[in-house]
């Protein structure tokens, strides 16, 4: 039938032997000795409802993950909570704690920040509690700790700062998504923000609050006059899809180690404070601390290496773009400041000092 692989829901319980869950279980070694199954892409959704049953980064070889701890840490980091900025270092390259080793790469995490479960990306910066009263359960059901930021108003607004900072914050979790190292997972219908109002367990629910709606698509490709923020946000995510499409080092098959590549022997990886120079010990234990850049080199030396800029905080932070041996100038490629990408060339010296708006992420390509 030409399967590529499979998704198995709450695969935790496939590892159940009577009640405990074992890594080493007989339907993992089934898997594993069958000359078809072994060869196909296994991907767990790596937790049940049973006792122990979390289980992300404890499956086996061959098997990929919903990286549920990716999912949570990034949520955490774009509403401003503190200490997690080592974590999210860690969760944007990888996830090598979880799975390097076993022997896995990169690609054993499925990073996502929505899923089917759950709120829709739009749902997630307009709600902080469920509206689950459709499902019959007097909105008992679903997660009651969804990580949601709803940027100072619970639900629909008119709000226009309300709404300019709702649509930044989808821009800055899709573009965290997909420059992510792993496997980026995108929710049908966050691509134009759809919403289930609130509903965060809408699976029993066959209307509008389930499907994705085209008819506005539809309406703008026969409507040259057509306008609708929705189709930013959609050239926003061919915009990161053809980023990660254009730039290798954002695709890697292997773990970050922070070890010199190259002739130039810069490091594969680097983190920098605002002040340009790399971050120290103590500056990842500052809970407080609000901006990192990460510098992702290129080995090839005439392929484009990355500097990705983030600022969670409230105020608009200084940051002083590092200059030699990294670069000798930046040319800026996004910036979630802006509605829609921008194709204007802005391109800044290395050791020059910016502004980062708050509540905003920027990517830059590094020329050496």
């Amino acid at each position: 039938m030409h399967v590529d692989g499979f998704r198995f829901d709450l695969a935790a319980a496939l590892a159940r032997e009577l009640h405990d869950v074992d890594r080493l279980s007989s339907f993992f070694d089934l898997i594993q000795q069958d000359p078809v199954l072994r060869g196909v892409k296994l991907i767990a959704e790596p937790w049940d409802v049973g006792e122990g049953g979390y289980q992300v980064g404890n499956f086996p070889p061959l098997w990929t993950e919903w990286n549920g701890k990716y999912r949570d840490t990034v949520r955490d980091f774009w509403r401003g909570e503190s200490a997690t900025m080592a974590e999210f270092a860690s969760r944007l390259t990888g996830s090598a704690d979880l799975y390097q080793e076993d022997g896995r790469r990169p690609i054993a995490s499925i990073n996502f920040v929505t899923a089917h479960d759950g709120f829709t990306l739009h749902d997630l910066v307009t709600y902080e509690h469920k509206r689950n009263e459709p499902n019959g359960e007097d909105n008992r059901d679903g997660s009651g700790h969804n990580r949601g930021w709803n940027c100072g108003v619970e639900g629909p607004t008119t709000d226009a700062a309300v709404l300019s900072l709702r649509r930044r914050m989808m821009r800055n979790l899709l573009s965290t998504l997909i420059t992510s190292t792993g496997v980026p997972m995108l929710a049908a219908g966050d691509e134009t923000a759809r919403t289930q109002r609130g509903n965060n367990n809408a699976y029993c629910i066959d209307d509008e609050t389930t499907w994705v709606d085209w008819s506005w698509v539809t309406a703008a490709r026969t409507d040259p006059a057509y306008d609708d923020w929705r189709l930013d946000l959609l050239s926003w995510t061919r915009a990161l899809l053809e980023l990660r499409r254009t730039h290798p080092v954002l695709g890697r098959d292997v773990f970050f180690d922070g070890h010199p590549i190259g002739d130039e022997g810069l490091k594969d990886l680097a983190w920098f404070s605002p002040d340009g120079q790399e971050m120290t010990d103590s500056a990842w234990f500052d809970h407080d601390r609000r901006v990192i850049g990460g510098f992702v080199t290129n080995p090839d030396p005439g392929g484009e290496s990355l500097l990705i800029l983030a600022n969670t905080g409230v105020d608009e932070a200084p940051f002083l773009l590092p200059g030699q041996p990294w670069a000798s100038s930046y040319r800026r490629l996004l910036d979630t400041t802006d509605e829609t990408p921008s194709e204007a060339a802005v391109t800044d010296a290395a050791g020059s000092r910016i502004r980062l708006t708050p509540q905003s992420m920027a990517i830059y390509a590094a020329r050496r």
